[in-house]
């Protein structure tokens, strides 16, 4: 695996990250505590990365019969204060908290993505199936293998929920609040399916689709 890090990795992260399978590690800086750590295990590529790219500048290229696709990157800000409560349950602080956790992830993962989240950590995912139920039930089933436990988690949805039955499914995964784009013209009765679980239902007006 590959594991990517915004500030310099020090030597009680390296600690716990050696005690995993990992192939490339890549930070702005290592510590030299850090650095003799991962001196121990075979086959680590550790590399340094400095200073960001311009967001602006970044596109991505698709290919397509007969050409290519150039498209700008989702780098669009996300606005917490233009987000639309449309639940009758408001959501806790910590609900809120893990909503913007999991919509920032889910941006980053294939479609149709599904992320479970808790407050600033990552519980399940499932990416890039036909079905957004099928996303739903690979992210429990990956929370499971993982040991963890979705009971009050929040669910992450990068489009819209077409029908009810993947915020039902969320909810019988154990999910208390759920954050999507909303647009879909079954909105209200998705709506409807959140307020009968008690459920908090967030729309963002905008839609993270990556493929």
């Amino acid at each position: 695996g590959i594991i990517v890090v915004n500030q310099t990795m020090d030597a009680d992260l390296a600690a716990i990250i050696s005690k995993i399978f990992c192939e490339v590690i890549i930070a702005p800086d290592f510590t030299a505590a850090a650095r003799e750590i991962f001196a121990k295990k075979k086959n680590l590529r550790l590399m340094t990365v400095k200073g960001t790219l311009p967001a602006d500048s970044l596109q991505e290229i698709r290919s397509v019969v007969g050409g290519v696709l150039m498209q700008d990157r989702d780098t669009m800000p996300d606005r917490p204060s233009d987000w639309k409560i449309v639940s009758k349950r408001q959501p806790t602080a910590e609900e809120m908290r893990a909503m913007i956790f999991g919509w920032n992830v889910v941006k980053h993962v294939k479609s149709n993505a599904i992320v479970y989240a808790g407050c600033e950590r990552t519980l399940g995912v499932g990416a890039g199936q036909m079905s957004r139920v099928d996303s739903s039930k690979i992210a429990v089933w990956k929370a499971g293998e993982a040991g963890l436990g979705l009971e009050g988690s929040v669910v992450a949805s990068d489009a819209f929920f077409p029908f009810a039955d993947g915020l039902i499914a969320a909810a019988e995964a154990g999910a208390k609040a759920a954050i999507q784009p909303g647009g879909s013209v079954r909105d209200d009765e998705v709506i409807a399916a959140a307020d009968e679980r008690d459920m908090v239902m967030v729309f963002t007006g905008k839609r993270h689709f990556k493929h």
